[in-house]
Parts: C-alpha cells; structure tokens; sequence
C-alpha cells in the first residue's frame, strides 16, 4: 500500500472553476500559461480527467507543501488527486485572483524555455442545494517547461495556507495547543474531527522525537485503537453474513491452554466484543503464564486483549487468511487506508514514526519495529487513514441497520459501571437520548482516543506519542465537541 500523503496539500489543488478577468491584456506568453493553468485545474481536478493532468505535469514532478512535505512524480500525484479529490462529496471550486497575478519568462540564448508563475488563489466548496463557501486561501509558485511545443508544469510550490478570516483565530488556537502539549511534556498530537459524519479537520503539532516536526502524515502506533479495527472487520463478516456472533468460537479455534476447560465450548464472539469473554486482559498477568477463564463467559466483566487474541485465530483458521490480509480487502482498501499496517513494514518512512515518550517527554529506548501481528494493540497508522475509518463507523452507527444497532447498545451486564456495546465503550444519557461512542488506547508512550457523537454526527480522533497524552484528552474533548462539557462530567 502507498504511502499516504496528506490531503491538506492537495487543497491548493482541489478543484476548479477558472476565474479570470478578460479586460487585461495579456502578452502571447501569458495567455499560454493562463491556458495550462485553466487546463490543469478545470479538466485535470474539477473533472477528474487523469490523461489530461498526465499531459500538464513533467513525470519527474517536484511538489513542495508548507504543511505536508514533498512529493516527487506525476503517477504518485495523480494517484493521490485519485484517491481524494476526485471522492470528496461536494463540489470543488478554485477561484484564482488576478491582482496578485504574475508571469516571468524564462530564456536561453533568447529563446524563451519556461515560465514562473506566481500568484495567490481561493478555494470553495459547493454542496448540493447550496451556496458555495470560502475554505481556504494560499500562495503558489509555479514553474512551467516548453517541451515539444508544450507547457508542462515541473515544479510547484504551495504556502502561506490560511482559513478564510481566522488567522488570527487559527494563530491563537494553534498556539494554545502547543502550550497543552509543553505544559504535559507531550511531544506530538495528531488531531482530526468530523461534522455531519465527514472529516473536516486535520491538524499535527509538535514533534515526533528531537526535533523532527511532525508532518500530517505522520505514523503514530495507537495501541489498543487496534481493537475497533478488528470489531469493525467482524461485524462486516457479520453483515456479509459470513460469521456468526453467537456461534461457539471453540468450532474454530480452541487455545491449549484451556482446551480441557469446560467454559471454552461456551465462548462467542459476542462474549469477546462486550469483554465479558472471562478472559484476563493478557494471560502473563496469571503467576503461570497462562489463559486462564476468571468467570463463566457471559456472567462477567472484564477488560481482555486476550479475547482479540482468540477472536483473530478464529478468523484466521476459518479463512485461511491472516488477519492482516482480512483487513485489507474488507476495511483499507475499500476506505482507501493506503497507510494503515498491522506491523512494520519496509514502505513505512522511519522519520515520520512517532516515536514513544516517557512522563517527562524523553524518548524511550524501547524497540518500535513491531513485527508481530496483534489483533489488540500495536496498528500503525496515521490520522488521516483513521479519519476515513471513524467516517465508515458513524456511516454504520447511523446507518438504522439492526446489527449497528446493537453494536451501540449496552452488551454486558447492567451491575456494571462501564457500559460496553459491541467492541465500544458506551456514555449513555447525555442529554435526553444523545450518548457517545468511543474507545481509548495507552500503551508506553503511546495514548490515543476516538469518540463520536451519533446524534449529531461528530467525532474527534487524538494521536499522541507521550505518556501524559490523556491529559490532553478533556480539553481537547471540550473545545471541539458540542456537548464536551458534558462528556466530561460525565467520564470524571
């Protein structure tokens, strides 16, 4: 799988009506450029023509971004404009302002070559039935090549990204944040949101270990944010109506530690998802190193890896598949989670992985290249590939299908004080029948969050990679969901 790179800098990209006065005269030059640039943006990104944007740019494209990096060549340009410009569900609109418009030539022995193109654009989005909003503002710098009679576009430079009248704002909020992650010695956040079930914000802060700034696309392993991936991957078998949640797991996979239990011929995959599978949460925590039942599954509570554990071997054997390979023909590549691996791998870039930090933000000398698959800890993935997942769960949750409905309803017993869906933590009662849906993960270094408000369609995700990262959690919580507040109170 590619890795990701991050929408954001594909904003200055995304689609793309061409505005310009027609009262100015233009040199012969100028109006070749403007030509490729209509071109680029109208038929390249507003009508997804991939052949035409193949023709525009140079294959040993160079883009440089103030947010999200480099990329080098036009098939991994394209194939990202692919990805997600061209499956977004509203309507892009660039709009590009001719005050701040300018042209350069290029020349050689007096022949003209090139040409720099430098100017600041506007981007809007148009919804069905709606009028069409500013969403952003940026610089650009381009520079165009005369090959074979032909503008080609080498290089771009993308800057100065600003949200329509909230720099200021924007200048403060960021600011406020990066004082969060000093006060906590957090080293790095990775934080996205969505409103009305779609992804809207994508932000990184801090560093990923040293001083390496953390890119947007920055690869964080989220502990036990495992867990949702592999609850979500079960139900659709579930839905698929290739599993069953209350068939006896023991039909395909026993574990030897208690294949003489009698307990182990009444564990589900329903016991598993509600953590009510009697299992510890890992089996080195028993004096003897072993799987142990504590209670009768089913009559029982209790917080279990172990569970996970069994219910990948199950899926495994049934088949014939590692987990892995399930995961990525149901879930990753359907939601185009190009960056999302359950181990380390080769394609992932070491200078982007959010190293572990300690109480006191100093870098943990522990090994991070897990090379092991877990189907309860240890998913490598970014914020944007996780933002796409968190979409498709709140699609379901919200979807009235019966089997997501029970997922939001409590599963295990009411003497509890944790309400357990199925795979979900459940915050119930928050205001009239509004509730939260969420899962944590904490491991050393590591603490990351999810939660979603079904009712209204919102969700935040929290990537950090520092021991003190849920402290950041209420406030985060507080100032980017409508009933944070509440939520709060609630969860102390």
């Amino acid at each position: 799988m590619k890795f990701y790179k991050s929408i954001f800098y594909l904003l200055f990209l995304i689609g793309l009506n061409y505005s310009y006065s027609q009262t100015q005269s233009y040199s012969e030059l100028e109006d070749k450029i403007l030509k490729a640039d209509s071109l680029l943006f109208q038929e390249g990104f507003n009508n997804c023509d991939f052949y035409a944007l193949s023709k525009l740019t140079d294959d040993s494209l160079k883009f440089y971004h103030d947010i999200s990096g480099v990329i080098t060549g036009n098939e991994e340009f394209i194939q990202s404009i692919k990805n997600n410009i061209c499956s977004i569900d509203y309507h892009p609109v660039r709009k590009l302002l001719s005050e701040n418009h300018r042209i350069y030539p290029l020349k050689q022995n007096g022949e003209i070559y090139g040409a720099i193109q430098i100017g600041k654009h506007e981007f809007y989005a148009v919804g069905k039935g709606k009028k069409e909003y500013l969403t952003s503002i940026a610089d650009f710098t381009h520079l165009w090549l005369k090959k074979e009679g032909n503008w080609i576009l080498q290089n771009v430079l993308s800057y100065n990204h600003q949200k329509p009248g909230t720099s200021v704002q924007a200048t403060n909020e960021k600011r406020s944040i990066q004082q969060l992650l000093i006060k906590n010695r957090v080293p790095a956040l990775g934080l996205a949101l969505l409103e009305k079930g779609k992804l809207t914000k994508l932000e990184m802060y801090g560093n990923l270990f040293d001083k390496q700034v953390a890119p947007i696309d920055a690869v964080f392993n989220v502990a036990s944010l495992t867990k949702p991936i592999v609850t979500m991957l079960t139900l659709k078998l579930v839905e698929n109506g290739n599993w069953d949640l209350d068939e006896p797991v023991y039909l395909y996979w026993t574990d030897p530690d208690v294949k003489n239990l009698s307990y182990s011929k009444l564990l589900t995959t329903r016991h598993i998802l509600t953590h009510q599978s009697g299992f510890p949460n890992w089996r080195w925590e028993n004096e003897d190193k072993k799987l142990k039942f504590k209670f009768k599954p089913g009559e029982g509570y209790g917080y279990s890896g172990e569970g996970y554990e069994y219910l990948k071997k199950a899926l495994e054997t049934k088949f014939e598949k590692p987990i892995e390979n399930l995961a990525d023909s149901l879930l990753f590549t359907p939601l185009g989670m190009d960056n999302t691996f359950f181990k380390w791998n080769a394609s992932i870039d070491e200078d982007k992985f959010a190293k572990w930090h300690d109480s006191e933000g100093q870098l943990y000398k522990q090994e991070y290249k897990n090379k092991n698959v877990s189907a309860a800890d240890n998913l490598l993935t970014t914020i944007y590939d996780y933002g796409k997942f968190a979409e498709y769960v709140l699609a379901k949750v919200t979807s009235g299908d019966s089997l997501y409905k029970r997922m939001v309803t409590r599963g295990n017993g009411k003497d509890n004080q944790t309400v357990i869906g199925l795979g979900w933590e459940l915050l119930p009662e928050l205001k009239n029948d509004e509730y939260a849906l969420l899962h944590t993960g904490g491991d050393i270094g590591v603490n990351t969050l999810i939660m979603f408000l079904p009712k209204t369609m919102e969700g935040i995700i929290i990537f950090t990679n520092g021991d003190n990262g849920n402290k950041l959690f209420f406030d985060l919580i507080e100032r980017n969901l409508s009933l944070g507040s509440l939520i709060n109170k609630t969860a102390q």
